[in-house]
């Protein structure tokens, strides 16, 4: 039985404010806790039946993770270039998804810690069908046109009530309580990943009880950007119609081809945020 983890860095134990994980600043340690938090889920789905963990890092560079300190039971989905971002790799084989160190949406609570959509830089909202996602949301649906649930949230109390709304089965660990985007109250390290490995070994045993969320075709996105050149720019690919200053919408048929196209959008979109050619020389 195969166990599919992606994993984040903002909603990891500890983590509190986005300069602890830049890197001229605490992000090496930071590092640590979030290879920390994704063993304690391993080990877990381990104990709970699963025969095969897939981890895919999924924050920034999406290479993160320190794999001479990951479980030496699981693989590893490193490096930044994937036409599935933080889904590379999953498909029907899985029995599960486990979403490890997850933040709210851009646009929700004003209590999520370090909330934000993708990239923070140049998305402002991202709505599936006319209903406002973050990165959870998104990527649930990718894991349901696989049939594959989402087993088990960890992160804080605010992403964790954003997933309950399309996956009211999930089993969750909330590591910290949100204050502001730049602060949290933390649970003790060795409480939190106890507390991850008990609900990711229930939630694999548990996992029959929950359905996958599926998306039917055809699949509309609407993005509205932060900045007019970024919404622009998205236009250059085909079907992509710029709706207002600042939004853009597309329909696809199916998730997968939407989530795609969306992730084009957004790397375009961070593209062209200071100019998408940047310093070449003509």
């Amino acid at each position: 039985m195969k166990i599919y983890i992606s994993a984040d860095m903002e909603g990891i134990s500890g983590v509190a404010a986005n300069m602890q994980l830049k890197k001229e600043s605490e992000y090496q340690r930071f590092r640590r806790l979030m290879t920390a938090d994704v063993n304690a889920a391993i080990k877990g789905a381990f104990a709970g039946g699963a025969t095969e963990v897939v981890v895919c890092d999924g924050h920034g560079n999406m290479s993160n993770i320190l794999i001479e300190e990951l479980d030496p039971r699981a693989q590893l989905i490193s490096g930044n270039n994937r036409v599935m971002c933080q889904m590379e790799g999953i498909d029907d084989s899985f029995a599960g998804v486990f979403f490890v160190g997850y933040h709210g949406r851009e646009g929700g609570s004003e209590r999520g810690v370090i909330n934000h959509t993708l990239s923070g830089g140049s998305v402002a909202e991202i709505r599936i069908n006319g209903q406002p996602v973050g990165e959870a949301e998104m990527n649930a649906g990718v894991a349901g046109f696989h049939r594959v649930p989402v087993l088990l949230v960890t992160g804080d109390d605010v992403v964790v009530e954003e997933v309950r709304r399309f996956a009211p089965g999930v089993h969750t660990a909330v590591v910290k309580v949100g204050v502001d985007r730049l602060a949290a109250r933390l649970l003790p390290l060795k409480e939190a990943r106890q507390m991850i490995r008990r609900q990711a070994e229930a939630a694999v045993r548990g996992r029959k009880w929950i359905q996958p969320w599926v998306v039917e075709g055809p699949v509309t996105y609407e993005i509205d950007f932060h900045g007019t050149n970024q919404a622009l720019m998205t236009t250059t690919i085909p079907g992509v119609d710029l709706i207002g200053p600042k939004t853009i919408r597309f329909t696809a048929g199916d998730c997968i081809t939407a989530y795609k196209q969306m992730w084009a959008c957004v790397i375009i979109g961070m593209a062209a945020t200071r100019g998408v050619l940047g310093e070449v020389n003509a």
